[in-house]
């Protein structure tokens, strides 16, 4: 399947473990397409925010079961992708808070 890469890449993953590995390691999480791959995460972000990407690692988020009373239900599952920059690349501007 063919996507662009403003739909390759849906959101920044934000939470207290990525801005760890963005200060530590150079790695950015971001929440991608269900039908991407490595490659096109790759080329998404390369383009996107002008960067050289070292690896990429994929995740994929279960579904959970969740309940509210006598309601229940599914939460969606999802896929993560954890992008890593090569030493020399720039960092990622959408994440320059996180920066010390």
């Amino acid at each position: 399947m063919s996507l662009h890469p403003n739909e390759v890449l849906l959101a920044p993953v934000v939470s207290e473990k990525s801005y760890e590995q963005i200060e530590a390691n150079h790695r950015y999480s971001f929440r991608v397409h269900p039908d991407a791959h490595k490659t096109q995460i790759r080329q998404a972000v390369e383009e996107l925010f002008d960067v050289q990407v070292a690896s990429v690692n994929i995740i994929a988020m279960k579904a959970k079961p969740k309940r509210r009373g006598a309601f229940k239900g599914v939460r969606p599952g999802w896929k993560k992708a954890i992008v890593q920059l090569k030493p020399d690349s720039k960092p990622i501007e959408i994440f320059e808070g996180a920066q010390v």
